[in-house]
């Protein structure tokens, strides 16, 4: 019997404990006799090695016919094991002689005992015990249903047509046609009648009202946005020891190697990092977090094409960057987790078997999940319902970001800005990115070696004056085209031009004689060779990569091409198909606006005079080593601590203007009425948040706020850039409304709330207003022709334009 079954394993258990230790190594061989019984019956049952515990054991439910077979089974196992303790129990009774050598046998089987094999048998019986409580519910639900049928009572389990539950026929009528296409709805209990579709589709999923004739004495399936409440928080605290860290980040791919050959080599600035914030922050409490970093671009599910290229000069941005926040999150010191394939993510995850169709069936055990575009699509084929109930957890590291026209399905479906990337319906600041050069989403970035002056002293002292690097490591990428062989000539007439092209055999027939390539070189060598050289010079491509900083950062200047017209998704085939419309004016625009010259020059290769001068000028000029301290360790961590600690997108945001305000429909407010108040700055344009007007909790705070109107045409990107400001998208609720267009003088006839990407705008000629009605479509890269903008810019701190002044 299945009740006879479960009271056996607590009795295990509880011998277990009790007595000795040869006993235990006889039951224990009983155990692991069940644990092959279970792997080889029919592919019923599988034991996996899952996190810390020594054996998870995981089932898949059949019908109630196989599932009893298989507790038979087991029962007749258990059985066997509970003759075996009766039969030791009765040694208790033996001579004193008989006891001697007993024990004598016992210290024998402890010295080949093998380590830990106590704990794998009490973790195998427990999992037993809840493998078996589980089926055992299941068989109770299918048993309710049979008798509900038997005894007329079927009308318990007809499909109501309750108006709060609109899509529970249309559901019941699915499951009818498609329970058998996912194993996870067997899992769940489900077994072709039409009340297991109901107690399913209200208690695993929601989509049906609760059963009456159910036992809803235990708390339903949490389907909330938040963490487990009940979880006492824990205070983080700075590591500077990754050994960890390295052992999380696996082997086996020569991706990961790269990987931790990078963290081993700045583990000594990071920990310098974690020091100097420890003392900026003057021990301020921080929350400790439970963080999943999912990597789905180096899984093979997603076919990894990056790891079999590192050693081939293939892209490694990506892999920095991944390097850099691993460590970050390490040494601010919150409880990591990391995965590197499908089959690891669905264990973090706790996702039932099969296909994902069923949803997660309790609290998200993550507090965040850092994932890549790949990731977001295999989470969404294996945690089906659930990715849209926790998805306010996830960031997605995203080198080139996503707009919020691209972010918005149906708008993005509605309106042509539908690519195969973006579309998630994500709070736009859920992006994170390699560069700042995507307001509406959060600028992630990476970490360039920092260097002390002694070692600045050094390079600028052996400098080569005469000396260019190239950038570029792909053959492909020195194909004599537009112009190149005439801007090489010219380099090479006043330096010697070196490269690092990948090679095997031959040299690369599309490097010219006159080259010297040191082939593909590994970093410490690639470093020694920059602090050598005067220049950097890039050929146009690789777009916004982290060599040119390395290279700024080693006392290089560096040389790109100026791009006319701009680069774009709307002329270019790099970009077309990534969900931004963003317009690229150069190689490196992040090198070219925030850092400039004299470490970044910007000319046109095709102009022959333009690019001769500009190397003239680069040979007479001395620059010292720069790197901005956003892209230093301290400024990396500086920047994800904030992040985590105040970037909360699954609480809900209060309204604003307040629920209760005469016009709050719209986000207006009439005089006199309650709302937000502006007042205008001293010898400026833009207008600041009146000091005695009540600032609702807002991060960025609203001290940072500095609203102003664009051009038309502009967008708040550009009009705030030329304010020497940062356009800040969680601050547009705060300007969406009628007391930010009087503010700003706004005459207008007509106010509606509109869902555009533009919005909310004024249009000067018609005499037009035009506020947000979708907050997520609050836009800073949106702009129109007809319409002046309302931008919501803000100040940074200087070094670190991610953060206000008051931001940390």
């Amino acid at each position: 019997m299945i009740t006879g079954n479960i009271d056996g394993k607590i009795m295990v258990r509880r011998w277990l404990v009790t007595f000795k230790p040869f006993r235990i190594f006889v039951v224990g061989i009983g155990f692991f006799s069940l644990c092959f019984l279970m792997t080889s019956l029919g592919g019923q049952f599988s034991a996996k090695r899952l996190g810390d515990s020594p054996f998870t054991i995981r089932t898949e439910v059949m019908g109630g016919v196989e599932s009893r077979g298989v507790l038979r089974k087991i029962s007749d196992m258990l059985e066997v094991i509970l003759k075996r303790m009766d039969s030791l129990s009765k040694l208790d009774n033996s001579t004193t002689s008989d006891t001697r050598r007993l024990d004598e046998l016992s210290s024998a089987i402890n010295r080949f005992q093998p380590a830990g094999l106590v704990e794998r048998i009490q973790a195998i019986a427990q999992n037993v015990s809840n493998m078996a409580v589980r089926v055992e519910q299941i068989l109770q639900n299918s048993m309710a249903a049979g008798r509900a049928v038997r005894d007329g009572s079927s009308g318990q389990c007809e499909v109501p047509r309750d108006p709060r539950y609109p899509d529970c026929p249309g559901k019941v009528d699915w499951m009818r046609a498609r329970w058998t296409s996912d194993p996870c709805y067997a899992f769940y209990g489900v077994d072709g009648s039409d009340c297991s579709f109901l107690i399913y589709l209200s208690e695993v999923e929601w989509f049906c009202p609760p059963l009456a004739w159910r036992n809803h004495s235990s708390p339903p399936t949490v389907h909330t946005h938040t963490h487990q409440t009940t979880t006492t928080k824990r205070q983080a605290a700075f590591r500077t020891d990754l050994s960890s860290l390295l052992d999380q980040v696996g082997t086996g791919k020569e991706s990961l190697s790269f990987m931790k050959r990078r963290m081993r080599r700045l583990a000594s600035q990071w920990g310098t990092a974690a020091q100097r914030l420890h003392a900026k922050l003057r021990q301020r409490w921080r929350e400790q977090k439970k963080i999943l970093v999912h990597v789905g671009f180096l899984t093979e599910e997603s076919g990894d094409v990056f790891s079999p290229k590192v050693l081939k000069g293939g892209p490694l941005g990506e892999m920095v960057q991944w390097a850099d926040i691993l460590t970050a999150l390490h040494v601010l010191g919150h409880n990591l987790k990391i995965s590197m394939s499908v089959k690891e993510l669905q264990g973090f995850l706790g996702v039932p078997p099969g296909r994902g169709s069923c949803p997660l069936t309790g609290p998200l055990p993550f507090d965040l999940i850092y994932t890549d575009y790949h990731g977001m699509q295999q989470m969404k084929q294996h945690m089906g319902l659930s990715l849209k109930r926790h998805k306010c957890h996830i960031r997605v590291i995203d080198t080139f970001g996503t707009e919020p026209a691209y972010n918005h399905e149906d708008y993005a479906t509605l309106h042509g800005y539908r690519t195969n990337w973006g579309y998630w319906n994500l709070n736009s600041r859920q992006y994170m990115t390699m560069f700042p050069h995507t307001p509406d989403n959060s600028f992630m970035g990476f970490v360039s070696e920092e260097l002390n002056d002694t070692e600045k002293r050094s390079i600028m002292q052996n400098k080569v004056n005469n000396m260019a690097v190239v950038y570029g490591k792909e053959a492909s990428m020195w194909k004599l085209q537009q112009g190149k062989e005439g801007f090489l000539q010219i380099l090479h007439r006043y330096m010697e031009v070196h490269g690092t092209v990948y090679y095997e055999t031959q040299r690369p027939p599309e490097v010219p004689a006159y080259v010297k390539n040191h082939g593909l070189l590994p970093q410490h060598e690639l470093q020694t060779l920059l602090r050598k050289a005067k220049l950097f010079i890039g050929f146009g491509f690789p777009y916004e990569g982290p060599a040119p900083l390395e290279a700024i950062a080693n006392g290089c200047i560096y040389l790109q091409p100026k791009f006319h017209p701009p680069h774009s998704s709307l002329n270019h085939e790099f970009f077309r198909g990534k969900p931004t419309s963003r317009e690229v004016s150069s190689q490196h625009p992040y090198a070219e606006q925030y850092i400039g010259r004299p470490h970044v020059m910007t000319v046109d290769y095709n102009n022959s005079q333009e690019f001769d001068s500009a190397i003239r000028e680069i040979m007479s000029t001395e620059v010292e080593p720069y790197l901005p301290y956003e892209y230093t360790c301290e400024g990396m961590l500086e920047r994800v601590h904030a992040y985590i600690q105040h970037q909360d997108f699954c609480a809900p945001e209060v309204p604003f203007p307040p629920a209760n305000s005469s016009s709050s429909k719209l986000g207006l407010s009439s005089p006199g009425s309650p709302g937000p108040q502006f007042v205008l700055l001293p010898n400026s344009s833009a207008l600041t948040w009146a000091p005695d007007a009540s600032a609702p909790d807002a991060w960025p705070p609203l001290s940072s706020l500095r609203l102003l109107a664009s051009q038309e045409g502009q967008s708040c990107v550009e009009a705030c850039q030329r304010a020497n400001l940062v356009c800040e998208s969680a601050l547009f609720r705060f300007v969406n409304n009628k007391d930010a267009l009087r503010g700003l003088e706004v005459q207008c006839e007509v106010v509606e709330a509109e869902v555009n990407h533009v919005f909310p705008a004024f249009s000067v000629l018609r005499r037009e207003c035009s506020l947000q009605k979708d907050p997520l479509l609050y836009s800073c890269a949106g702009h129109s022709p007809k319409y002046r903008r309302l931008c919501p810019c803000r100040d940074y701190r200087r070094g670190q334009v991610a953060l206000c002044r008051d931001c940390l």
